[in-house]
């Protein structure tokens, strides 16, 4: 028997709310490069192909909002050339998303403190946040984002409207996500078992699954296996009524 259907057997065949909002913390771009001798920047470039693909076959499965984790706070550490080749990439991603038709589905937001980048750059990310505006499927794109970075903003946002003491719903509504549903699926690639400061409020009931495959390697049959394991988990998000209906 299958993985899968050994755990939906197990499961008793538990119905699983649909799946809304699926992230990928996409990880690997770099040791898939240097397997095969290349720069880690061919990495990033072949990465690039992957998130096009995976959005869109997402699009396909009409799950309504997709999160990529594509550029971390700490990210501003790695080589130079190597942020060098991730902006380069960023930039071609933001023209291309202006002019190409494929990308008409598509309403981008931007996850992250874009005081880091460079006025042309926040003005292309403005533009394509205005021009996606009325598209019917959500695409956050994190960058220069942190978790916890994330949680400080909000909280000084509110701070800044006179707030002395806050819930959580407030907190909520002052996150880069507001107003969205938190994500039901986080997919990590690459082999690591963490979450890397990656929505660090919003992933506290998130089923988690971690794969092997590298980035650039992640096709439409690795998202339907990321998927099917959502599909098989319980979410009582704290509660036990299952339990106490068997009981």
């Amino acid at each position: 028997m299958g993985f899968f259907k050994r755990l939906k057997k197990e499961s008793g065949g538990v119905t699983t709310p649909p799946l809304r909002h699926i992230a990928f913390i996409m990880d690997g771009n770099g040791r898939w490069a240097k397997k095969r001798g290349l720069p880690r920047e061919f990495g990033h470039s072949e990465g690039a192909k992957a998130f096009i693909r995976v959005v869109e076959y997402c699009i396909d499965l009409d799950i309504k909002l997709v999160t990529v984790y594509a550029f971390s706070t700490e990210n501003w550490k790695r080589p130079q050339s190597e942020v060098d080749g991730i902006m380069k990439l960023f930039v071609e991603y933001l023209e291309d998303g202006l002019t190409n038709k494929r990308k008409k589905n598509m309403r981008v937001r931007f996850l992250g403190d874009k005081s880091r980048f460079s006025p042309e750059i926040q003005a292309l990310m403005d533009e394509v946040v205005e021009k996606t505006a009325h598209f019917p499927y959500d695409l956050n794109i994190a960058i220069n984002y942190g978790g916890r970075d994330d949680i400080v903003q909000a909280v000084n946002t509110l701070i800044k409207e006179g707030k002395t003491e806050v819930t959580e719903e407030d907190i909520s509504n002052a996150l880069y996500t507001h107003h969205q549903p938190d994500p039901d699926l986080i997919v990590r690639t690459g082999g690591e078992w963490r979450l890397s400061n990656f929505l660090t409020w919003q992933s506290t009931y998130s089923e988690l699954y971690f794969t092997k495959k590298l980035w650039p390697d992640m096709k439409e049959k690795d998202v339907d296996e990321a998927v099917e394991f959502f599909k098989s988990r319980k979410r009582r998000f704290g509660d036990v009524k299952e339990e106490r209906k068997a009981k």
